[in-house]
């Protein structure tokens, strides 16, 4: 696959219209009949979420946490993916793995001490490219870590409002 041709078209639209380019991405929440699961709807396909064992869930679906991860897992191998194609960098195998360390005590309310949420969150690449050159792997380590937007979300968090409604 040709990424650079693919997003030639795309990349001439925004510049030609930077309106163009700015989008929004939407996630829903909804209520279950257990007070430890949710459906989240993105729009494409609507998945099922629980509560962590550690806090009372079952442990069967996945977690808000494992949410958080597979995403940055899922854009970190995409994006690095992608730059090695667009760099023309011939890779065997690409494998991103996450891991994040969290205390649950934060969360249960057990110690105002520790924080809720995540204290650490460990990215490791599994690139096998036995064709590319040490600066190959250096620029496609660069680039990933650069353009992976959920990477750079979490390194940046943007200004985040709540609105609640439905009460006086």
């Amino acid at each position: 696959m040709d990424i650079r041709s693919l997003q030639k078209p795309l990349k001439e639209q925004y510049r030609n219209d930077p309106n163009t380019s700015k989008i929004t991405i939407r996630a829903k929440g909804g209520q279950t009949d257990a007070p430890i699961a949710c459906s989240v709807d993105i729009g494409r396909a609507i998945y099922q979420a629980e509560a962590h064992s550690g806090v009372g869930g079952a442990g069967a679906g996945a977690c808000s946490g494992d949410l958080l991860l597979g995403a940055l897992a899922a854009c970190a191998q995409i994006t690095c993916q992608m730059v090695a194609a667009a760099m023309g960098i011939p890779t065997e195998r690409i494998v991103v793995t996450v891991e994040g360390d969290l205390d649950l005590r934060g969360t249960l309310g057990i110690s105002k001490d520790v924080p809720v949420g995540f204290e650490s969150i460990h990215l490791h690449f599994d690139v096998v490219a036995p064709k590319a050159t040490p600066e190959q792997l250096r620029a496609l380590q660069e680039k990933t870590e650069q353009y992976c937007v959920v990477m750079q979300t979490l390194k940046q968090p943007p200004s985040l409002q709540t609105k609640w409604a439905g009460h006086d």
